[in-house]
């Protein structure tokens, strides 16, 4: 994987947390299993894998429609919440991102801008030893449209100080970078073996 660049007009960095800064799909998938099973629900890998950045409660009620039960959303996300948190030996760091947080620690100010819950994200942050490299951390616990909306990203730019414009985003979501393109950011997929960007910046200094 080549290293991921910060262009010289960049003022701010955000980043999202899983399968950006943590490698932690393989367990959020583990959860799902666990829970999906226990209840006696049908297991479909394909099924969560396409849902990936949306609520949770959102994707148990998409899945009761799908499958023709009724979990209750609340219930299901808590014990899939509960098993995530009982295994965070699963939490493994992704090297050329955690990178730029090292690189950029003290330079840029930097936020994360998740999905997740914040419990969650706390644990993953703490268990890579980086949760003080944050001047900001926005979740699904704010009161906020998740992404594709841009709000996400509009406000953890407003809690660091940084116009969207001068942001950089770091993602490894379809829904994550389209979120990114309408905050006007520079979005960049953390997936993509090719290092840099997928917009022209269009303020550079």
């Amino acid at each position: 994987m080549n290293r991921l660049e910060v262009p010289q007009y960049i003022r701010g960095l955000i980043f999202d947390c899983d399968g950006t800064l943590v490698d932690s799909m393989p367990l959020h998938m583990s959860a799902w299993e666990h829970t999906i099973t226990s209840h006696g629900g049908k297991w479909e890998p394909e099924f969560f894998a396409a849902k990936k950045g949306m609520p949770e409660e959102r994707i148990v009620g998409l899945y009761n429609r799908h499958y023709g039960v009724s979990f209750d959303p609340a219930e299901t996300v808590r014990a899939k919440h509960a098993f995530f948190r009982a295994h965070p030996g699963g939490f493994k760091p992704i090297p050329h991102v955690i990178d730029v947080v090292r690189r950029y620690r003290g330079i840029l100010p930097m936020a994360v801008a998740s999905g997740g819950v914040r419990d969650n994200v706390d644990l993953e942050l703490r268990a890579l030893g980086i949760q003080d490299c944050f001047q900001a951390i926005v979740t699904a616990d704010d009161d906020i449209r998740p992404k594709p909306s841009p709000e996400i990203f509009l406000e953890a730019a407003r809690q660091i100080g940084v116009a969207p414009e001068l942001c950089q985003v770091f993602e490894d979501g379809d829904l994550g970078l389209e979120a990114a393109r309408k905050a006007g950011m520079l979005a960049t997929d953390v997936r993509l073996t090719l290092t840099y960007a997928d917009r022209t910046p269009m303020h550079a200094e």
